[in-house]
């Protein structure tokens, strides 16, 4: 049984989680969100019954929509069922899956070869009669240029036929570009985290995968009351999408890791909920509080809010209230071994004996820590070097869960230059 503090600070967390569910309990219901931070694997069975649970079960009907891959007629492997990586074989991936897990499932023909086809009264038709949609991976830029018009930024007729059957309790999921898509303005469109600390965002979409690149108007609009971004351990994307938040003026970061969901209910409403699915986490940052500046050694950010969340775990975005996964003790720190040197923080596409989830290995090594209460890592590129301290409080706490990674709740943290003249506190 856990100990008083720790029954108190369930209790505390329940009593709050409830209040808020109860208090806006009169909210219209509506569709819901699966978004999977990319790489979805095929026994990940969780996320799939996920998905078709909420779209009804045995009578689940799946539009798979892969715009955001290559069209068939860019892919030389078009014609080889086990090489091809285009639209339509993509598409048919994704549908096998659905099938398997037991859905009916089938492709929405619409991608680059085919942009006129979003304006189709018989595709339009074909979506008015499923119950949930699935978004693939690629290039969430691609979405917009076939499903959206032009510079108007306004629904083709397929997709406002998506955006009706959500309103009206469909369920929308996708995994990497599939999920980034659901963004509200200022969607990510691509950029690693050291350029873009060191250079800053840039609105547009660029060929140069190192410049940090946005699209003012954003995506779909599904999801508005955090930045979204993917594959986030996997390729230390928490430096990125930090700065692109704070040069925005957003104060709210949803960060998913691989093969891991975050799911959505009652989104865009007072009540919205956020509940981790999968293998690994969702880092939030939390900007509320944050300064951002920019001296002569370069921009640099303070008191940003850093929660990891993992299976099972909840967040509850207008009380900005983490929830530890149900079941889950807060651990008390017992490594009295000093905290590992980091000098690749963000995982650098340069560093070929990096390691993936880097700035949460050290989170968790500090929040485990019976003797320290900051840390130090470093990025990999050094001209300029960039720090990432990392600072527990009195709340900070490791929720553990048999088979469940551990939920990292409330570390603070500041980037800034290593040499800057006021260095980070």
């Amino acid at each position: 049984m856990p100990g008083r503090p720790a029954r108190a600070i369930i209790v505390t967390i329940l009593l709050l989680l409830s209040s808020w569910t109860s208090a806006h309990a009169t909210t219209a219901a509506r569709g819901s969100l699966v978004l999977v931070g990319g790489a979805l694997a095929e026994d990940n069975d969780a996320v799939f019954d996920e998905v078709i649970a909420r779209a009804g079960g045995p009578r689940a009907r799946i539009g798979i929509i892969t715009a955001a891959s290559l069209p068939a007629s860019q892919d030389p492997d078009a014609d080889d069922p086990e090489k091809c990586s285009n639209s339509v074989c993509n598409g048919a991936y994704y549908a096998g899956l659905f099938t398997q897990h037991g859905a009916a499932a089938e492709w929405i023909p619409v991608d680059l070869d085919h942009v006129a086809a979003a304006e189709s009264d018989a595709v339009a038709a074909r979506v008015r009669g499923m119950s949930g949609f699935f978004f693939g991976g690629g290039d969430q830029y691609r979405y917009v240029t076939t499903l959206l018009r032009g510079d108007r930024h306004t629904d083709s007729l397929v997709l406002a036929a998506i955006r009706a059957k959500f309103r009206a309790g469909a369920v929308i999921s996708g995994s990497s570009a599939g999920a980034q898509i659901a963004s509200g303005p200022d969607m990510v469109t691509g950029g690693d985290s050291y350029e873009g600390l060191r250079d800053g965002s840039r609105p547009g979409y660029f060929e140069d995968p190192s410049v940090l690149g946005y699209l003012p108007a954003g995506g779909f609009g599904l999801l508005t009351s955090g930045l979204l971004d993917t594959h986030t351990g996997v390729d230390g994307r928490e430096g990125r999408s930090l700065r692109l938040a704070a040069d925005t003026g957003h104060d709210r970061v949803y960060a998913l890791d691989e093969n891991t969901a975050v799911v959505v209910d009652r989104p865009g409403s007072p009540a919205e909920t956020l509940r981790v699915l999968g293998e690994h986490g969702v880092t939030v940052l939390d900007l509320r509080h944050g300064q951002a500046t920019t001296g002569s050694c370069g921009w640099s950010v303070h008191d940003v809010r850093y929660d990891y969340l993992t299976d099972g775990a909840r967040y509850i975005p207008a009380a900005r209230l983490a929830v530890p996964p149900a079941g889950a003790r807060p651990a008390t720190p017992v490594d009295r071994s000093p905290v590992p040197e980091n000098d690749d923080v963000f995982h650098s596409p340069r560093n070929a004996a990096g390691t993936p989830y880097s700035l949460l290995r050290t989170a968790v090594a500090l929040a485990g820590s019976a003797v320290a209460r900051t840390t130090t890592a470093h990025t990999f590129e050094t001209a300029p070097r960039f720090d990432v301290r990392l600072r527990k409080t009195a709340a900070t706490r490791t929720w553990t869960k048999p088979a469940v990674p551990g939920s990292v709740l409330d570390l603070r943290l500041d980037v800034g230059p290593t040499a800057c003249t006021a260095p980070v506190r």
